[in-house]
Protein backbone atom coordinates (compact mmCIF):
# COMPACT_ATOMS: atom_id res chain seq x y z
CA UNK A 1 0.00 0.00 0.00
CA UNK A 2 1.35 3.40 -0.78
CA UNK A 3 2.20 6.25 1.87
CA UNK A 4 -0.25 8.66 2.41
CA UNK A 5 2.75 11.17 1.03
CA UNK A 6 3.02 9.54 -1.99
CA UNK A 7 -0.94 9.84 -2.98
CA UNK A 8 -0.88 13.03 -1.80
CA UNK A 9 2.33 14.39 -4.26
CA UNK A 10 0.75 12.01 -6.64
CA UNK A 11 -2.29 13.89 -6.65
CA UNK A 12 -0.70 17.27 -6.61
CA UNK A 13 1.02 16.69 -9.52
CA UNK A 14 -1.78 15.30 -11.51
CA UNK A 15 -4.38 18.63 -10.80
CA UNK A 16 -1.60 20.60 -11.63
CA UNK A 17 -0.90 18.84 -15.28
CA UNK A 18 -4.51 18.64 -15.42
CA UNK A 19 -4.80 22.40 -15.24
CA UNK A 20 -1.23 22.70 -17.53
CA UNK A 21 -3.03 20.75 -20.12
CA UNK A 22 -7.01 23.06 -19.96
CA UNK A 23 -4.59 25.98 -20.00
CA UNK A 24 -2.67 25.08 -23.17
CA UNK A 25 -5.79 23.61 -24.61
CA UNK A 26 -7.90 26.88 -23.97
CA UNK A 27 -5.38 28.51 -25.42
CA UNK A 28 -4.76 26.88 -28.41
CA UNK A 29 -8.70 27.15 -29.37
CA UNK A 30 -8.24 31.01 -28.57
CA UNK A 31 -5.15 30.92 -31.02
CA UNK A 32 -7.28 29.17 -34.22
CA UNK A 33 -10.19 31.87 -33.19
CA UNK A 34 -8.16 34.71 -33.31
CA UNK A 35 -6.21 33.65 -36.43
CA UNK A 36 -9.56 33.16 -38.16
CA UNK A 37 -10.59 36.74 -37.26
CA UNK A 38 -7.38 38.46 -38.10
CA UNK A 39 -5.92 36.83 -41.10
CA UNK A 40 -4.56 39.20 -43.24
CA UNK A 41 -4.40 37.33 -46.09
CA UNK A 42 -0.94 35.13 -47.42
CA UNK A 43 1.59 34.05 -44.67
CA UNK A 44 3.60 36.66 -43.71
CA UNK A 45 7.87 36.37 -43.38
CA UNK A 46 8.17 38.11 -39.56
CA UNK A 47 11.25 38.88 -37.80
CA UNK A 48 10.64 38.78 -34.26
CA UNK A 49 13.38 40.24 -31.46
CA UNK A 50 12.86 39.32 -27.99
CA UNK A 51 11.64 36.25 -28.81
CA UNK A 52 13.08 33.95 -25.42
CA UNK A 53 10.92 36.49 -23.28
CA UNK A 54 7.60 36.12 -22.44
CA UNK A 55 5.94 37.40 -24.92
CA UNK A 56 8.21 36.77 -27.64
CA UNK A 57 7.89 33.32 -26.69
CA UNK A 58 3.88 33.23 -26.77
CA UNK A 59 3.93 34.93 -30.41
CA UNK A 60 6.61 33.06 -32.03
CA UNK A 61 4.44 30.12 -31.07
CA UNK A 62 1.36 31.79 -31.86
CA UNK A 63 2.38 32.90 -35.80
CA UNK A 64 4.05 29.83 -36.59
CA UNK A 65 0.94 27.84 -35.98
CA UNK A 66 -1.13 30.33 -38.19
CA UNK A 67 1.41 29.52 -40.82
CA UNK A 68 3.40 32.40 -40.65
CA UNK A 69 7.39 32.16 -41.16
CA UNK A 70 9.62 33.26 -38.40
CA UNK A 71 12.83 34.23 -37.91
CA UNK A 72 14.39 35.29 -34.65
CA UNK A 73 16.93 38.01 -33.93
CA UNK A 74 19.40 36.76 -31.57
CA UNK A 75 22.43 37.54 -29.58
CA UNK A 76 24.20 34.00 -29.29
CA UNK A 77 25.42 32.00 -32.27
CA UNK A 78 22.17 31.24 -34.70
CA UNK A 79 21.92 27.52 -34.52
CA UNK A 80 22.35 25.34 -37.75
CA UNK A 81 19.32 24.65 -39.99
CA UNK A 82 17.31 27.42 -37.61
CA UNK A 83 15.54 30.43 -38.48
CA UNK A 84 17.93 33.14 -36.99
CA UNK A 85 19.82 36.23 -38.05
CA UNK A 86 22.59 37.22 -35.20
CA UNK A 87 22.68 40.63 -34.12
CA UNK A 88 24.87 42.52 -31.60
CA UNK A 89 23.09 45.37 -30.28
CA UNK A 90 26.24 46.37 -27.63
CA UNK A 91 28.75 46.15 -30.69
CA UNK A 92 26.56 47.67 -33.17
CA UNK A 93 26.71 44.59 -35.72
CA UNK A 94 23.80 43.44 -37.39
CA UNK A 95 23.68 40.39 -40.33
CA UNK A 96 21.45 42.64 -42.89
CA UNK A 97 21.65 39.71 -45.00
CA UNK A 98 18.98 37.81 -42.95
CA UNK A 99 16.89 40.93 -43.04
CA UNK A 100 15.99 40.63 -47.05
CA UNK A 101 12.82 39.77 -47.87
CA UNK A 102 10.77 40.66 -44.83
CA UNK A 103 7.18 41.41 -45.20
CA UNK A 104 6.93 42.84 -41.21
CA UNK A 105 9.38 42.96 -38.09
CA UNK A 106 8.24 42.83 -34.28
CA UNK A 107 10.78 44.56 -31.75
CA UNK A 108 10.22 43.13 -28.36
CA UNK A 109 13.88 43.00 -27.03
CA UNK A 110 14.98 45.16 -24.06
CA UNK A 111 16.37 44.45 -20.69
CA UNK A 112 14.20 43.61 -17.76
CA UNK A 113 12.95 46.45 -16.20
CA UNK A 114 11.00 44.06 -13.00
CA UNK A 115 14.37 42.42 -11.54
CA UNK A 116 17.02 44.07 -9.27
CA UNK A 117 17.37 47.43 -7.65
CA UNK A 118 17.46 50.34 -10.45
CA UNK A 119 21.17 51.22 -9.98
CA UNK A 120 23.02 53.54 -12.08
CA UNK A 121 24.00 50.92 -14.14
CA UNK A 122 20.87 48.76 -13.98
CA UNK A 123 18.99 52.01 -15.56
CA UNK A 124 21.99 52.85 -18.32
CA UNK A 125 21.36 48.70 -19.43
CA UNK A 126 17.02 49.64 -19.54
CA UNK A 127 18.15 52.88 -21.30
CA UNK A 128 20.34 51.53 -24.25
CA UNK A 129 18.96 48.23 -24.48
CA UNK A 130 15.81 49.84 -25.54
CA UNK A 131 17.06 52.92 -27.23
CA UNK A 132 20.26 51.79 -29.08
CA UNK A 133 18.82 48.17 -29.52
CA UNK A 134 15.89 50.48 -31.89
CA UNK A 135 17.84 52.92 -33.44
CA UNK A 136 20.37 50.55 -34.77
CA UNK A 137 17.24 47.57 -35.85
CA UNK A 138 15.35 50.66 -37.30
CA UNK A 139 18.71 52.33 -39.63
CA UNK A 140 19.47 48.69 -40.80
CA UNK A 141 15.63 48.25 -42.24
CA UNK A 142 16.03 51.81 -43.63
CA UNK A 143 19.23 50.63 -45.83
CA UNK A 144 17.27 47.32 -47.36
CA UNK A 145 16.40 47.63 -50.80
CA UNK A 146 13.00 46.85 -50.06
CA UNK A 147 12.10 47.11 -46.48
CA UNK A 148 9.13 45.40 -44.41
CA UNK A 149 5.94 46.64 -44.98
CA UNK A 150 5.43 46.93 -41.29
CA UNK A 151 7.41 46.98 -38.05
CA UNK A 152 5.48 46.58 -34.47
CA UNK A 153 8.20 48.06 -31.67
CA UNK A 154 7.25 47.74 -28.16
CA UNK A 155 6.99 50.48 -25.44
CA UNK A 156 5.27 51.15 -22.56
CA UNK A 157 2.49 52.84 -20.75
CA UNK A 158 5.29 54.04 -18.69
CA UNK A 159 5.43 57.20 -21.38
CA UNK A 160 2.53 58.68 -19.59
CA UNK A 161 3.77 58.68 -16.02
CA UNK A 162 2.44 58.87 -12.42
CA UNK A 163 -1.57 60.24 -13.51
CA UNK A 164 -3.86 59.30 -10.99
CA UNK A 165 -7.03 59.04 -12.00
CA UNK A 166 -6.69 61.07 -15.58
CA UNK A 167 -7.88 59.05 -18.62
CA UNK A 168 -5.27 58.10 -20.82
CA UNK A 169 -5.50 57.20 -24.81
CA UNK A 170 -3.21 57.51 -27.14
CA UNK A 171 -2.99 61.47 -27.78
CA UNK A 172 -2.25 61.69 -24.55
CA UNK A 173 0.84 64.10 -23.58
CA UNK A 174 4.52 62.34 -22.16
CA UNK A 175 4.66 62.29 -18.26
CA UNK A 176 7.57 62.76 -15.94
CA UNK A 177 10.11 60.11 -14.56
CA UNK A 178 12.76 57.62 -15.79
CA UNK A 179 10.37 55.43 -17.82
CA UNK A 180 8.64 58.31 -19.08
CA UNK A 181 11.93 59.48 -20.62
CA UNK A 182 12.88 56.10 -21.89
CA UNK A 183 9.46 55.78 -23.54
CA UNK A 184 10.12 59.05 -25.77
CA UNK A 185 13.66 57.99 -26.60
CA UNK A 186 12.71 54.57 -27.51
CA UNK A 187 9.74 55.41 -29.73
CA UNK A 188 11.75 58.12 -31.08
CA UNK A 189 14.46 55.70 -32.39
CA UNK A 190 12.14 54.08 -34.93
CA UNK A 191 12.22 57.72 -37.26
CA UNK A 192 14.85 56.71 -39.89
CA UNK A 193 12.26 53.06 -40.43
CA UNK A 194 9.34 55.77 -40.50
CA UNK A 195 11.12 58.27 -42.82
CA UNK A 196 11.92 55.09 -45.05
CA UNK A 197 7.87 54.68 -45.15
CA UNK A 198 7.97 51.45 -43.04
CA UNK A 199 4.58 51.28 -41.76
CA UNK A 200 5.91 51.52 -37.86
CA UNK A 201 3.05 51.17 -34.75
CA UNK A 202 4.25 51.73 -31.03
CA UNK A 203 2.98 49.72 -28.98
CA UNK A 204 2.89 50.66 -25.52
CA UNK A 205 2.05 47.47 -23.51
CA UNK A 206 0.60 47.69 -20.18
CA UNK A 207 0.98 44.86 -17.18
CA UNK A 208 0.88 41.34 -19.13
CA UNK A 209 -0.69 39.06 -17.25
CA UNK A 210 0.30 35.59 -17.49
CA UNK A 211 0.97 32.78 -15.08
CA UNK A 212 3.75 31.76 -16.86
CA UNK A 213 6.03 34.75 -15.98
CA UNK A 214 6.22 38.51 -14.92
CA UNK A 215 4.05 40.44 -12.58
CA UNK A 216 1.14 37.36 -11.76
CA UNK A 217 3.29 34.67 -11.88
CA UNK A 218 5.14 36.49 -8.94
CA UNK A 219 2.02 37.24 -6.99
CA UNK A 220 0.84 33.89 -6.91
CA UNK A 221 2.93 32.42 -3.91
CA UNK A 222 1.70 35.06 -1.69
CA UNK A 223 -1.70 34.82 -2.60
CA UNK A 224 -2.19 31.73 -2.08
CA UNK A 225 -0.58 32.01 0.80
CA UNK A 226 -2.76 34.12 1.86
CA UNK A 227 -0.34 37.07 2.38
CA UNK A 228 -1.44 39.06 0.06
CA UNK A 229 -2.77 43.05 -0.17
CA UNK A 230 -3.11 46.24 -1.84
CA UNK A 231 0.29 48.19 -2.02
CA UNK A 232 0.70 51.91 -0.77
CA UNK A 233 -2.75 53.27 -0.98
CA UNK A 234 -4.75 50.81 -3.16
CA UNK A 235 -6.02 53.98 -5.48
CA UNK A 236 -3.48 53.44 -7.95
CA UNK A 237 -4.55 52.84 -11.40
CA UNK A 238 -2.98 48.69 -12.64
CA UNK A 239 -3.59 49.15 -16.85
CA UNK A 240 -3.18 45.43 -17.11
CA UNK A 241 -3.73 42.87 -20.17
CA UNK A 242 -4.00 39.30 -20.60
CA UNK A 243 -0.95 37.53 -22.65
CA UNK A 244 -3.21 36.11 -25.46
CA UNK A 245 -4.97 39.60 -26.14
CA UNK A 246 -0.88 41.17 -26.10
CA UNK A 247 -0.28 38.86 -28.61
CA UNK A 248 -3.59 39.37 -30.24
CA UNK A 249 -2.90 43.17 -30.67
CA UNK A 250 0.55 42.68 -31.94
CA UNK A 251 -0.78 40.38 -34.79
CA UNK A 252 -3.96 42.61 -35.08
CA UNK A 253 -1.06 45.58 -35.46
CA UNK A 254 0.59 43.62 -38.40
CA UNK A 255 -2.49 43.27 -40.53
CA UNK A 256 -4.27 46.28 -39.98
CA UNK A 257 -2.91 48.82 -42.33
CA UNK A 258 -4.97 51.52 -40.66
CA UNK A 259 -2.99 51.41 -37.45
CA UNK A 260 0.61 53.85 -37.18
CA UNK A 261 2.18 55.56 -34.51
CA UNK A 262 0.80 54.93 -30.90
CA UNK A 263 -0.77 52.02 -29.19
CA UNK A 264 -2.13 51.48 -26.18
CA UNK A 265 -2.18 47.77 -25.60
CA UNK A 266 -4.04 47.21 -22.46
CA UNK A 267 -7.40 45.70 -21.77
CA UNK A 268 -10.28 48.14 -22.47
CA UNK A 269 -11.18 48.11 -17.77
CA UNK A 270 -8.39 49.00 -15.88
CA UNK A 271 -8.67 48.60 -12.42
CA UNK A 272 -7.53 50.66 -9.22
CA UNK A 273 -4.32 48.00 -6.96
CA UNK A 274 -6.89 47.80 -4.35
CA UNK A 275 -9.79 45.91 -7.12
CA UNK A 276 -6.59 44.38 -8.47
CA UNK A 277 -5.98 42.86 -5.56
CA UNK A 278 -9.77 41.96 -4.33
CA UNK A 279 -10.01 40.06 -7.26
CA UNK A 280 -7.48 38.03 -7.78
CA UNK A 281 -8.21 37.00 -3.87
CA UNK A 282 -11.47 36.02 -4.83
CA UNK A 283 -10.51 33.93 -7.54
CA UNK A 284 -8.04 32.48 -5.80
CA UNK A 285 -10.58 32.00 -2.54
CA UNK A 286 -7.81 33.36 -0.25
CA UNK A 287 -7.81 36.56 2.27
CA UNK A 288 -5.83 39.76 1.00
CA UNK A 289 -5.06 41.11 5.05
CA UNK A 290 -1.45 42.25 4.21
CA UNK A 291 -0.99 45.26 2.94
CA UNK A 292 2.50 46.64 1.52
CA UNK A 293 2.87 50.22 2.82
CA UNK A 294 4.30 52.65 0.50
CA UNK A 295 7.34 53.08 2.66
CA UNK A 296 8.12 49.45 2.88
CA UNK A 297 7.50 49.40 -1.09
CA UNK A 298 10.01 51.97 -1.47
CA UNK A 299 12.59 49.89 1.65
CA UNK A 300 12.45 46.91 -0.45
CA UNK A 301 12.34 47.57 -4.50
CA UNK A 302 14.07 52.01 -3.85
CA UNK A 303 12.96 53.90 -6.97
CA UNK A 304 11.50 51.09 -9.22
CA UNK A 305 8.71 51.41 -6.70
CA UNK A 306 7.27 54.33 -7.14
CA UNK A 307 7.97 54.09 -11.39
CA UNK A 308 6.01 50.60 -11.18
CA UNK A 309 4.41 49.66 -7.97
CA UNK A 310 3.08 52.93 -6.55
CA UNK A 311 2.74 54.86 -9.91
CA UNK A 312 -1.02 55.37 -11.32
CA UNK A 313 -2.02 55.13 -14.48
CA UNK A 314 -5.52 54.51 -15.70
CA UNK A 315 -4.82 54.08 -19.56
CA UNK A 316 -7.39 53.15 -22.51
CA UNK A 317 -6.74 51.08 -25.64
CA UNK A 318 -8.90 53.65 -27.94
CA UNK A 319 -7.07 52.82 -30.87
CA UNK A 320 -7.00 49.37 -30.97
CA UNK A 321 -10.92 49.89 -29.98
CA UNK A 322 -11.80 52.02 -32.39
CA UNK A 323 -10.26 50.22 -35.22
CA UNK A 324 -12.23 46.86 -34.08
CA UNK A 325 -10.38 44.49 -32.35
CA UNK A 326 -12.46 42.62 -30.31
CA UNK A 327 -10.60 41.86 -26.75
CA UNK A 328 -10.98 38.33 -25.54
CA UNK A 329 -10.64 39.01 -21.86
CA UNK A 330 -11.62 42.64 -21.18
CA UNK A 331 -12.45 42.24 -17.65
CA UNK A 332 -9.73 41.53 -14.90
CA UNK A 333 -12.04 38.75 -12.99
CA UNK A 334 -12.81 37.01 -16.51
CA UNK A 335 -9.12 36.90 -17.35
CA UNK A 336 -7.85 35.67 -14.27
CA UNK A 337 -10.02 32.76 -14.22
CA UNK A 338 -8.81 32.08 -17.46
CA UNK A 339 -5.15 32.17 -16.75
CA UNK A 340 -5.81 30.51 -13.82
CA UNK A 341 -7.91 27.36 -14.47
CA UNK A 342 -10.25 28.71 -12.44
CA UNK A 343 -14.19 28.39 -13.31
Amino acid sequence: MEPVSSLLVGSFVRHKLERLFDYRHRVTLNDIATHGEIRGGVPMKILVTGSTGLVGRALVAFLAAGGHGVTRLVRSRPRSGAAEVHWDPDAGSIDTSGLEGLDAVVHLAGENIATGRWTAEKKARIRESRVKGTRLLCESLARLGQPPRALVSASAIGYYGDRGDEILREESASGSGFLAQVCREWEAATESAIQKGIRVVHLRIGVVLSPLGGALAKMLLPFRMGLGGIIGSGRQFMSWIALEDLVGSIAYALTTDAIRGPVNAVAPHPVMNREFTKTLGRVLGRPTLFPMPAFAARLAFGEMADELLLSSGRVEPARLSTTGYVFRYPTLEGALRHLLGKR
